[in-house]
């Protein structure tokens, strides 16, 4: 299904533009960073190249058709979303969803529970976790179907250090097993960690794009130059 291609893309809402336009193309293979200051745009690019935000200009093309392509992927939130069920009902419920028995699809759900360190967790209420296994949740979720591409909005905001190093660790497995991430972060560290690729959004486009080696040791652009330093973009 990839490459994911942004022609032009525009996202509009009530008249005022949000992003856009932007071209750009995710690959088949990656963890592709997506950085810039707070209101350049970075969720609602994850959420245009998703399609939760729609297209009002321009494209944003699959290649494989939309309906196929929307099997195919999975996002996960900056604040993960708990249906008040049990844990392994939350992460069993996109196998409910098409069609997998429901013992089976609980059956798989306990086992990447116990993959994402929830095993102990199966029968408690999603909404009663803290914040680090809310978001391990989300992503056993996301991931229990093994989509082609995975994207993230700030999946480690307001944890405490070791949940993001488990997060970041089922991030890279995910990564090896096959899936394409594209992940919005604001934490400089996590990005040079992870990143194979950098997006940097600023006034609502997509201001430049290097294989992260290049951006981080020297990016292109003043802006950018000063987010990497820690100074006020404006």
């Amino acid at each position: 299904m990839l490459p994911l291609t942004l022609d032009g893309a525009i996202a509009r809402v009530r008249g005022k533009t949000l992003v856009g336009p932007v071209d750009l193309q995710i690959g088949a293979t990656g963890l592709t960073i997506v950085m810039g200051p707070n209101g350049s745009g970075k969720t609602t690019l994850l959420r245009l190249m998703h399609g939760l935000q729609r297209v009002s200009a321009g494209r944003v093309d699959w290649a494989v058709p939309d309906g196929v392509a929307r099997g195919r992927q999975a996002y996960v939130f900056q604040s993960p979303i708990m249906m008040r069920r049990k844990v392994v009902d939350n992460i069993a419920y996109p196998l409910a969803l098409h069609g997998v028995p429901r013992r089976q699809a609980r059956s798989t759900a306990a086992e990447w529970a116990a993959r994402f360190g929830l095993g102990d967790a199966l029968e408690r209420p999603a909404p009663y976790l803290s914040g680090g296994e809310k978001q391990k949740l989300a992503l056993a979720r996301a991931l229990i179907r093994q989509p082609e591409i995975l994207f993230l909005d700030e999946p480690c905001a307001n944890l405490d250090g070791r949940a993001i190093r488990e997060i970041e660790t089922i991030l890279q497995q995910a990564r090896a097993d096959g899936t394409r991430i594209v992940m919005a972060t604001h934490d400089m560290g996590q990005a040079r960690r992870l990143a194979t690729d950098v997006v940097f959004m600023y006034g609502g486009k997509v201001h430049e794009t290097a294989p992260a080696p290049a951006f981080f040791k020297q990016p292109a652009t003043a802006e950018a130059r000063a987010f990497i330093n820690g100074d006020i973009v404006e």
